[in-house]
């Protein structure tokens, strides 16, 4: 076993059940992902997820102020 794969093996056991069971879809998605060679696709989404929250964000007090 590889040091990745143990240090996996390692913390789904000591997570609690619900994450644990979460990084194990997760991580057979980016199998999957990779198998097809289109890791670039999981990307591309994470970055967009990002602006999606950024968006979702309350503007911040400056924002605020210079409206008024």
């Amino acid at each position: 076993m590889d040091v990745l794969t143990e240090k996996l093996d390692e913390r789904l056991r000591q997570w609690k059940p619900d994450t644990a069971a979460m990084a194990r879809e997760r991580i057979a998605e980016l199998i999957e992902l990779a198998d097809h060679d289109i890791l670039d696709i999981a990307r591309s989404h994470a970055a967009e997820q990002e602006v999606l929250d950024l968006l979702d964000e309350p503007p911040n007090r400056l924002d605020v102020s210079l409206t008024r």
